[in-house]
């Protein structure tokens, strides 16, 4: 199987919300081809959303880094910090974000009122 087509499959798993097989397959891409953004960029986003956010925040920092005027790019470093429960150092990648025209992720709401505990 060529790379490509290794890319594509793991864009398949992404797009079936299997964040986590799609991250193993694009691993040793990422590791092979250390300068494909795209690559890099949807495995970051798998593992956001696979909760592997350690990884996730490495891999975001890594296309910070190879495409600096990428404000998608903070704005997802931005949103694994905050998720990580470092919200002042999220704040710069969040406002280079800003200043680059993307809008803030939308935050979750998940504070407990007294009718939810009925």
């Amino acid at each position: 199987m060529t790379t490509y087509e290794e890319f594509e499959r793991a864009t398949l798993f992404f797009d079936s919300k299997d964040y986590a097989g799609a991250a193993r397959l694009l691993a040793p891409i990422a590791e092979e081809h250390p300068g494909n953004r795209a690559v890099v960029e949807l495995l970051g986003r798998a593992y956001f959303h696979s909760a592997q956010l350690g990884r996730a925040e490495a891999t975001f920092r890594r296309l910070v880094d190879l495409d600096p005027c990428n404000g998608w790019a903070h704005e997802a470093l931005a949103r694994t910090l905050e998720r990580r429960g470092r919200p002042d150092e999220a704040r710069p990648f969040r406002r280079l974000a800003g200043a680059m025209g993307v809008d803030p992720a939308p935050g979750t709401e998940v504070s407990v009122t007294a009718a939810d505990l009925h």
